[in-house]
């Protein structure tokens, strides 16, 4: 049922972008590196683009460190394609979000964290009593720097070997854009921490903007 609901969730980003607008939303996650490189060319383009958040990810599983970024935008629409196509180029998770949804839907959340843990928080949803629509949804084909902590411990030649392995680990980062209701928001964050995945509501982007 999750595949399915991906698959319409990748045939609504398409629709997306096919209302005109001169100025559109976009959330792109992905390595730090990259996300760096999306930052530096629209602090350079500060006249069409700015940038509206940014966070610096973390999360643990067992002896596993995750870390990566994600950067909110908001300008102009060829701008924004332009740093869309930096972002699918080097293996990133983009979104553009096109006016449609904040005019029409009652509360957007943006939710971002490792595939897996997107997964099953998905499911949590569906399980859960809290309703929400799922709209958008994409995710990194490159790699998330990963470190296992315990090497630490390891004498200094085998953690060199065994380091490099695991901070190449290739770990899918999803984004998901979804819509509830108010009733339901704090329900939805519960969900969101309890998968350790990072959650936030777009109308507070919006207070600030």
């Amino acid at each position: 049922m999750i595949e399915n609901k991906i698959k319409t969730l990748r045939q609504a980003a398409k629709v997306s972008t096919m209302q005109d607008s001169d100025e559109i939303w976009c959330v792109i996650a992905g390595n730090e590196e990259m996300v760096n490189t999306i930052a530096y060319e629209a602090i350079l383009d500060k006249e069409r683009v700015k940038i509206l958040c940014r966070e610096h990810i973390i999360t643990r599983e067992s002896f596993v460190t995750k870390t990566s970024d994600f950067i909110m935008l908001y300008g102009e629409t060829d701008k924004i394609r332009d740093l869309s196509l930096i972002s699918k180029e080097n293996g990133g998770a983009y979104l553009k979000i096109a006016p449609y949804y904040v005019e029409e839907e009652s509360d957007l959340m943006l939710i971002v964290g490792p595939e897996d843990n997107i997964k099953k928080f998905l499911g949590d949803v569906e399980k859960s009593t809290v309703k929400a629509s799922f709209l958008l949804e994409d995710k990194t084909t490159g790699f998330v720097e990963s470190d296992v902590y315990i090497t630490r411990w390891l004498p200094n030649f085998i953690r060199n070997i065994v380091d490099p392995l695991f901070k190449m680990a290739d770990v899918a980062l999803s984004t998901v854009l979804l819509s509830t209701s108010e009733e339901y928001k704090e329900k939805i964050k519960e969900i969101a921490n309890s998968n350790k995945i990072f959650v936030i509501r777009f109308k507070e982007i919006l207070k600030e903007e």
